[in-house]
């Protein structure tokens, strides 16, 4: 296990509007404000989505399962913004239901606002972690750069 540790920061809160992503406003509120850790808590609607919810298989890069909707279902999530290549990175999971439906993983591609979502986002200080390309798996993973090992 390699941890670090930081300290709470400042607080965003914003109301997402019909349509938005919760990507791109996570990752514009951190580039904004120079947020490089966060952590990330959203509630609200979405009206379409592409959810992984798990690989396809257990060994090997990761290949994604996904599964889609677009009737408008309920959201509750919660996420992490660390610094990327591409600057900073929302990594988010959530349960997504409608009616006695529900699913549970990593919402991406497609993903649209149903009428507001509103997202807190809090900022980490002092945590010396960001986000680098993991070759065996083919993901951005989360790198704690100064650490704590536990022995």
């Amino acid at each position: 296990m390699d941890y670090t540790q930081g300290s709470l920061g400042r607080v965003f809160v914003a109301r997402l509007e019909d349509g938005e992503s919760v990507y791109e406003v996570a990752e514009e509120i951190a580039r904004r404000e120079d947020v490089s850790s966060a952590a990330v808590l959203a509630i609200g609607g979405m009206r379409t989505g592409k959810v992984v919810t798990g690989p396809q298989s257990t060994t090997g890069r990761v290949v994604p399962h996904y599964e889609e909707f677009d009737d408008a279902r309920e959201l509750v999530g919660v996420g992490t913004v660390f610094a990327g290549d591409g600057g900073p990175t929302l990594h988010f999971h959530a349960g997504i239901g409608r009616g006695d439906s529900a699913l549970v993983g990593c919402p991406r591609a497609g993903m649209s606002v149903y009428l507001v979502l509103e997202v807190v986002m809090i900022e980490l200080v002092g945590v010396n972690a960001d986000r680098a390309l993991d070759e065996a798996s083919g993901l951005s993973l989360l790198r704690i750069v100064e650490s704590t090992r536990e022995t």
